[in-house]
């Protein structure tokens, strides 16, 4: 496979800072449950990338597979992070959604995301 892979740190920071939101945790509280250190969070937010440990570890955390958060390509500084790892962390914080239900929304609305960017020709706002 020739694909040069890599992970889209902002929407990794994101899906963590959404988290993050929702649990009402402080950034150092979040590295510490996560088992990271704060410092590497904090490099994120400057978009350097995590070593290979804390981003499983982060992944975990999140309960998102890996490949949510892989790109072919560096996304341009300006774009939103990708809408599934945005919303995800909050669905999976709430306590009136199963398991199943939080699987089940992530695949809907990727579904649509997919076919919006279809339907747009994957132009931008």
């Amino acid at each position: 496979m020739s694909e040069n892979l890599s992970v889209n740190v902002k929407a990794l920071h994101a899906a963590l800072d959404a988290a993050r939101t929702e649990k009402g945790l402080s950034w150092r509280q979040l590295a510490k449950e996560i088992g990271v250190s704060a410092s590497t969070i904090s490099r994120m937010a400057n978009n350097l990338k995590p070593d290979v440990t804390a981003f499983a570890a982060m992944t975990t955390w999140l309960r998102m597979p890996a490949e949510t958060f892989y790109v072919t390509s560096e996304p341009a500084s300006d774009e939103e992070p990708e809408l599934v790892a945005s919303l995800v962390p909050h669905l999976r914080a709430r306590r009136d959604l199963t398991e199943q239900d939080v699987d089940y929304l992530e695949e809907v609305i990727a579904a649509a995301a997919r076919r919006f960017r279809a339907e747009s020709g994957g132009r931008s706002r």
